[in-house]
């Protein structure tokens, strides 16, 4: 699971369509219109992913997310493993900030954390996927949270239906070398 924002930003003058010979011409000027935020989850060995649109990122927009994660997209996992990294939102006390602590109890006993080491959000493979997204989808201007939802589920559909997945090349040796100073040291 990892986050990312996105501005949305308006035209504020029509676009001249292209011509024979003549490319279409766009002016720089652009009108502000707020930012949305972008969550992602997704599932490496199925090559799914769930990208859900909020206004903000606070505790309770984490935790709603958790809870949409379990129970609409993994109704019947008894334990569903979930990296992603150290941001203070990222936490079981989290949900305590928007469900009672029976549900809190409910969701915590169905999830398996593994936080990403500090300055390893590269090992968080939804991150690649969010460079994915920003390449594909999210590298022009949108001018408002309706066309990114519309764009972003269309951006979903399309890469589950092909069932995209991470080309990820990080091995256990590569590991060994790289977080070294995560690896307990055996004595002989």
């Amino acid at each position: 699971m990892d986050e990312t924002s996105k501005q949305l930003v308006k035209e504020t003058r029509s676009t001249v369509a292209a011509k024979p010979g003549i490319p279409a011409r766009y002016d720089y000027e652009n009108e502000r219109n707020g930012v949305s935020n972008l969550f992602m989850f997704y599932e490496p060995f199925g090559g799914k992913r769930y990208v859900s649109i909020t206004d903000r990122r606070t505790k309770v927009d984490w935790a709603l997310q958790i809870k949409e994660l379990l129970d609409n997209h993994y109704p019947n996992a008894r334990k569903v493993v979930l990296v992603m990294d150290n941001l203070n939102t990222h936490t079981g006390a989290s949900l305590y900030e928007a469900f009672p602590p029976h549900e809190v109890r409910r969701l915590l006993d169905r999830l398996e954390i593994h936080y990403t080491p500090k300055h390893g959000s590269w090992l968080n493979i939804a991150e690649i996927e969010l460079r994915v997204i920003t390449g594909q989808c999210l590298n022009r201007r949108i001018p408002d949270k309706q066309v990114l939802e519309r764009e972003v589920a269309q951006w979903q559909n399309q890469r589950n239906f092909l069932q995209a997945k991470v080309d990820w090349r990080f091995s256990t040796d590569d590991a060994r070398i790289k977080l070294k100073r995560l690896y307990p040291t055996l004595s002989t």
